[in-house]
């Protein structure tokens, strides 16, 4: 499979053009057969709205990304790690001239910034900051960034967020000024049922509760209200 001509494939409806040896086997089995982020792509739309401002954490190769950056009148703030990643999603995201999204390399913390390490693998949803999550080829630095400040700077109201059980540090510490509604991918397998109901008691804490209308197995919803809302699909059946 590898040193194959670059090929441009169209996973959930959006066009990423990548070369077979950009991404391990088992990722590009997936992107090929559309179960890459398949219940991620499915759920998304319960989450954001028209208008909304979007910050997304762990952006992987921008497909998640650019199915929100098609809602209306949205802008999308993603952060992705990964170098090589990152790479692979300004192309996707060029690919299907998307123009509403400021994509950034990087990672975002609460509180002050700091020098992180980050684990590369070869499965990159597999890369992150935990170094006894499995072998990796190569560790990069990073510095940080407070999320509350960039939250306050940019009056983000939806958070997006895969970043491989660093979720259960940061939703914990994290104050998350006006923010409304909170997705993300669970790794219960990183961090077990414990961990689950640390971030649950966490965001419980600043307001917001389980929302089962946006939430299937490991990715969820979090919202602090129960107003009625209109999503993204049901705007398309009207």
């Amino acid at each position: 499979m590898r040193g194959m001509q670059a090929v441009t494939l169209t996973v959930h409806g959006v066009l990423v053009p990548i070369e077979p040896s950009e991404v391990s086997p088992v990722i590009w089995e997936a992107l090929v057969s559309g179960s890459y982020e398949a219940k991620e792509a499915r759920w998304i739309a319960k989450c954001v709205q028209p208008d909304d401002r979007v910050l997304e954490l762990g952006s992987g190769v921008g497909i998640v990304t650019a199915l929100i950056a098609r809602v209306d009148n949205v802008h999308v703030w993603a952060f992705e790690a990964n170098p090589l990643t990152a790479a692979l999603a300004r192309r996707v995201l060029n690919a299907n001239q998307i123009e509403n999204v400021s994509l950034s390399q990087g990672v975002l913390t609460a509180g002050a910034a700091q020098e992180l390490k980050f684990y590369i693998r070869s499965d990159l949803w597999m890369s992150s900051m935990d170094e006894q999550q499995g072998p990796y080829l190569r560790v990069i630095e990073l510095a940080s960034q407070d999320i509350d400040a960039f939250i306050a700077r940019h009056d983000i109201n939806v958070l997006v967020m895969d970043i491989e059980g660093a979720e259960r540090d940061l939703l914990s510490k994290a104050e998350l000024p006006g923010v409304e509604r909170i997705f993300l991918e669970l790794h219960d397998h990183l961090y077990g049922l414990d961990g689950i109901r640390d971030i649950t008691r966490a965001l419980v804490s600043k307001g917001f509760g389980y929302d089962p209308r946006g939430s299937s197995g490991p990715c969820v919803l979090f919202s602090r209200d129960d107003k009625p809302r209109v999503y993204q699909e049901e705007a398309e059946w009207a």
